[in-house]
């Protein structure tokens, strides 16, 4: 099938073909001629990378009067980065509209920038549910002529805790439109908005629920905890042209990861919501354009991220939401290409491998950490490639010529590629010479001597678990804690929820009551987690202020201590 039996107009058509799609995505094909006759709400599930931003994208432009400068289209997303594409390929999409204003309102830029472009008559805005919300308070925007409201990756929205705030959102539509949702997966949240707010939609599945693109081979890396980052050094020299993602699960882990391999001499970037947004562009900009080769981020900050050819995606560590393998790994093996997708596990994380393959039906593969002689082997061969497709410039060389032969006319041919060879290899065979083997098994992990003990610490620092899957019913004891920010500064229970997790690690369901005030904000953690807070989060930056987290002593003591951080 082409694009032309789709149903859609001919100036959308020249803009398909201008950008050199043929022939439509599999969920292209099932999703646009529903949504071009635009009768219907919509659930689309299809995994990540299979060309959903087109699939809505194409008949949201055909639905829209750009002769209007009401908001007509509404696309509500998770991150500013995915705000920032969405924008990018609509505009694509729109080239040939009349004066199509298509604009993006997301947190970390200039709000009262984005104000100015919304007086202008935007016909479809981008949004993250936060600063969209933030601009409905200010009475910056109104959403009462909007006609299509689409959410785009509507299971991460809902697991970085934008419950409350697309409900609010969904609130200030008119009741006759029309929804589009698009999603990974179909947890119960995405399934009770569907009902919520959505009239008998059509449901498309593209696929196996929570799976990746059948082109993307998967295996993993068993080490002891002591030897990860060093496992990770080994993966990225045996795959010297590699351009990937590292993910890591919280911001602190990744910056640090970051640091650590640039000063070593790798080619990276780091990406994480601890960067201004200048500092993210930069970035993401040196990573499209290949100034950098290897990105490391966080699951939020990489959301959006559709970037064609990346090689290899590389968990750190396995993400704390299993089901956020699926979008991780699907940052590869776009449009059809192959990628990899390899995970670094210790001797104790095997049983999250065990739920990846379940979450995903397929067998994954134990691969070797590659050892020295292998890596000096690929990076080799890497150099022999890379000689053997360099164009010659003869005519700049000539200049040059007379200078190099008499320096080397007199060392033999074989002995100047061999100095050639060890000048660029030297560091690595000097680096992993006598390098022991990094590779462990449960066997050698786990010697009979006090191997209950060990196993019964492990469990209390995992949260426990019950064959092969997290017991999210651990204990009824909470912690309970104090942090300096309020309704003041922005904060809801969404995003502090956001917060905490991303900068700890722990899971969602760990946490209990949240209760937010004007200039503070008390938080419950289960007890046998509560010991990863401080140590991560005890104080740190939220949208520009400052804030620090104690334990909440209880009864009067709270009271007093909100009083004193109101003065």
């Amino acid at each position: 099938m082409e694009f032309k039996e789709l149903g859609l107009p001919k100036d959308i058509l020249r803009a398909v073909t201008k950008l050199g799609f043929e022939t439509p995505s599999e969920i292209q094909e099932k999703a646009i001629p529903i949504l071009a006759a635009g009768k219907e709400d919509f659930v689309g599930l299809a995994q990540t990378g299979t060309g959903k931003t087109a699939a809505y994208g194409l008949p949201l432009i055909q639905h829209t009067n750009f002769e209007d400068k009401h908001i007509q289209g509404l696309v509500i997303c998770p991150t500013r980065e995915l705000c920032m594409q969405i924008t990018r390929d609509l505009e694509t999409f729109s080239v040939y509209q009349n004066n199509p204003n298509i604009t993006a309102v997301y947190g970390g830029a200039s709000i009262s920038d984005q104000i100015r472009k919304l007086k202008k008559g935007a016909h479809i805005v981008v949004a993250t549910p936060g600063r969209l919300l933030d601009l409905i308070d200010r009475k910056a925007v109104k959403l009462k002529s909007v006609q299509r409201v689409v959410l785009d990756e509507a299971d991460e929205m809902l697991n970085m805790g934008f419950k409350e705030d697309i409900d609010n959102i969904l609130k200030q539509t008119p009741a006759m439109k029309r929804v589009w949702l698009f999603s990974a997966t179909m947890p119960k949240a995405v399934k009770r908005i569907a009902n919520n707010y959505m009239l008998n939609p059509v449901e498309i599945v593209v696929g196996k629920q929570n799976s990746v693109a059948d082109n993307i081979e998967h295996c993993y890396f068993m080490m002891k905890e002591r030897d990860r980052y060093a496992a990770l050094k080994r993966i990225l020299d045996y795959f010297p042209d590699i351009f990937g993602l590292i993910f890591c699960r919280t911001r602190r882990e990744t910056g640090q990861i970051a640091d650590k391999l640039e000063k070593e001499g790798y080619n990276i970037a780091a990406l994480h919501g601890d960067l201004s947004q200048a500092q993210r562009d930069a970035a993401m900009k040196k990573f499209r354009e290949r100034t950098v080769k290897v990105l490391v981020a966080t699951d939020v900050a990489a959301r959006g991220i559709d970037v064609l050819d990346i090689t290899h995606v590389i968990h750190y560590n396995l993400p704390d939401d299993i089901e956020n393998y699926t979008h991780r790994s699907g940052r590869t093996a776009r449009a059809g290409r192959s990628g990899k997708s390899l995970a670094l596990v210790n001797t104790r994380e095997t049983y999250k491998i065990r739920q990846v393959e379940s979450l995903l039906q397929t067998k994954i593969k134990q691969s070797v950490i590659p050892d020295s002689e292998a890596i000096c082997e690929k990076q080799m061969y890497a150099l022999m490639d890379k000689i053997v497709s360099t164009k010659v410039d003869e005519e700049a060389i000539d200049l040059y010529w007379p200078v190099f032969y008499k320096k080397l006319k007199d060392i033999p041919a074989e002995e100047i590629v061999l100095k050639f060879i060890s000048l660029e290899l030297n560091a690595f065979l000097d680096y992993y010479k006598d390098s022991e083997d990094l590779n462990a098994s449960l066997e050698k992990s786990t010697p009979g001597k006090g191997k209950g003990k060990e196993r019964g610490r492990e469990r209390g620092r995992e949260g426990g678990r019950e064959g092969g899957k997290f017991n999210r019913n651990l204990t009824g004891a909470k912690r309970r804690f104090f942090i300096s920010l309020g309704e003041k500064q922005n904060l809801n229970k969404g995003a502090l929820l956001r917060l905490v997790c991303s900068e700890t690690g722990i899971e969602s369901f760990h946490m209990g009551r949240i209760d937010i005030h004007s200039r503070h904000a008390f938080f419950e953690v289960d007890k046998l987690m509560s010991n990863q807070i401080l140590p991560k989060i005890k104080e740190g930056v939220y949208e520009g202020k400052s804030f620090e987290v104690t334990p909440a002593q209880g009864g009067e003591n709270e009271k007093n201590k909100g009083k004193k951080k109101k003065r």
